[in-house]
């Protein structure tokens, strides 16, 4: 079954990709959620009419979201924790503290578009994540748990 995204989804695509999965995934989950349509002729031209409307706008977007990674690259976030004895972190270290710390430094990112790559985090030291900024454009950062 082919559908049209409507939204990002996790391991299947992109907003505006159009895939193919599985009848009843399709069918139960992405189209009554609002994640998708489903990919009919009519809709097909629809969406492929409003896709070469957009793309100038696209390409400004994804000049912002490289821009952003440039920022990044060379970054290192410090996180502040509480810390028990063996430096072993009261709780861990998630991607809402990760996006507020970003944002201290003036860089803002949703919390849904972080992925830490040693999850879970427990004690102090330096660790990577990876940025998703655009459907182009990832960017790896570190962060230090002090």
């Amino acid at each position: 079954m082919q559908i049209i995204l409507k939204k990002n989804v996790d391991k299947l695509g992109y907003k505006d990709d159009v895939v193919t999965v599985k009848p009843g995934y399709g069918r139960n989950f992405l189209i009554p959620q609002g994640y998708a349509v489903i990919a009919t002729e009519s809709n097909l031209k629809a969406h492929n009419e409003m896709l070469k409307q957009r793309s100038h706008k696209e390409n400004k977007v994804k000049e912002e979201a490289e821009a952003l990674a440039s920022k990044l690259e060379n970054l290192t976030v410090k996180i502040g924790a509480k810390v028990g004895e063996n430096d072993k972190i009261f709780g861990s270290v998630n991607t809402i503290q990760l996006s507020e710390a970003l944002s201290k430094e003036g860089i803002e990112i949703d919390r849904k578009s972080i992925k830490i790559k040693e999850e879970p985090i427990k004690e102090v030291g330096t660790y990577e994540a990876e940025a998703n900024l655009h459907k182009d454009v990832k960017q790896a950062f570190k962060f230090e748990v002090e």
